[in-house]
């Protein structure tokens, strides 16, 4: 009988799930490239906190879909990712972005604690920990604009309503900053430096991923906390405006903060095929630029990828950026669109030779360090 990727996927979590005595010997687990993974890999990521600091629930903004319970399959995945907490975060921006904020923390918030039985929400780091224990997935919540914000006031307001973290600005101008794809980026504003001043007061974490060039680095030097990356690439191995040069990679790390590698396709390689080798080179270039404390995992994509979407949600995603953003045929990266790409990173890190404590540190550590730094907890 045939069976689709997501049923393979599927009957693969509900192995893990009722043997895992079986997951630490090392077993027959990927549908993809038919390799078992390692022990070791198996382990490790069993021992993680594993963080991924951009990562939606799902790709899909259809409101039924999250006016349903969650799928018992999806529920498997998630149990089955390894993945101890989850970055939710959405573009938001225009005129009505503070309705769009209220909107997207009461569809999703309601969501989380509709399916708790899985997912769980955030306060402080403790919360992902809990979670990690009660083999649930937390929640952060956030969002990929800092548009909400009509005035520094309305930082305290959001963040006693759950938000974690926001970016500054996305892809393109607002009231803070400059935009990656933006013509000019003239830094950040007045305004825009009264707002990061909120955020660092109340321990809300700055995001500049989206962000221009000028405006990044604006962004980090104005912070009085570290700030983060959650999920861009460097600039040094791909020529694209939505990912970082070294001289802001250096400029985070030396505030404190870390930076998400994205496994989007166009951040990654400008060539074919593009797979979990060439992500994986972006942590080496980040690790020998600036150290193995600042980078992890921010793969900007669900469980199962841009690629699993349907035709019409995938046409209108590629639609909504600028041509600059030069999407190819496919979206995900080979062998990492799938629900337990995780084990397939630890693996490679581990043919990189990679230690037991460097991996954990890529795989959540960096991230907890940072978020615990910020939260609290």
């Amino acid at each position: 009988m045939l069976v689709s990727r997501r049923q393979a996927i599927g009957a693969v979590g509900a192995a893990i799930i009722a043997a895992p005595h079986v997951a630490r010997a090392g077993f027959q687990i990927s549908p993809y490239s038919n390799k078992a993974y390692s022990k070791r890999a198996i382990e490790l990521v069993r021992q993680a906190v594993v963080v991924d600091m951009l990562a939606p629930i799902k790709i899909d903004f259809d409101p039924s879909f999250y006016a349903a319970p969650m799928s018992e399959k999806m529920a498997a995945d998630f149990r089955a990712s390894g993945i101890s907490a989850i970055h939710h975060a959405i573009g938001i921006g225009g005129n009505n972005a503070r309705e769009q904020a209220l909107s997207f923390l009461a569809t999703y918030g309601n969501y989380v604690a509709r399916n708790s039985h899985v997912l769980t929400g955030v306060d402080k780091f403790a919360d992902i920990l809990r979670a990690r224990k009660d083999r649930k997935v937390a929640v952060i919540m956030g969002l990929q604009n800092a548009d909400q914000f009509n005035r520094p006031q309305d930082v305290k307001f959001f963040y006693e309503l759950g938000l974690r973290c926001a970016q500054l600005t996305y892809n393109s101008q607002n009231r803070i900053g400059g935009g990656s794809t933006d013509r000019v980026d003239g830094g950040v504003s007045d305004f825009g430096a009264a707002i990061i001043g909120e955020m660092n007061k109340v321990g809300m974490l700055v995001d500049v991923s989206h962000c221009g060039d000028r405006t990044t680095l604006d962004g980090i030097a104005i912070s009085t906390k570290p700030i983060s990356i959650t999920h861009s690439n460097c600039r040094a191995l791909i020529d694209h405006p939505r990912v970082k040069t070294d001289e802001a990679i250096k400029a985070m790390a030396a505030k404190g903060g870390v930076m998400g590698i994205t496994g989007v396709r166009n951040f990654v390689s400008k060539t074919d095929p593009t797979t979990i080798v060439n992500y994986a080179d972006h942590i080496d270039h980040v690790v020998k630029l600036v150290g193995i404390d600042h980078v992890g995992i921010g793969t900007d994509s669900d469980l199962y990828g841009y690629d699993d979407t349907s035709p019409e949600l995938n046409k209108m995603l590629r639609g909504a950026y600028k041509d600059s953003y030069a999407f190819r045929e496919k979206i995900d990266i080979d062998g990492f669109d799938h629900p337990l790409k995780m084990f397939d990173l630890t693996e490679e890190l581990i043919r990189r030779k990679y230690s037991d404590a460097n991996i954990l540190a890529v795989l959540g550590g960096n991230f907890q360090r940072l978020l615990t730094a910020t939260w609290g907890g």
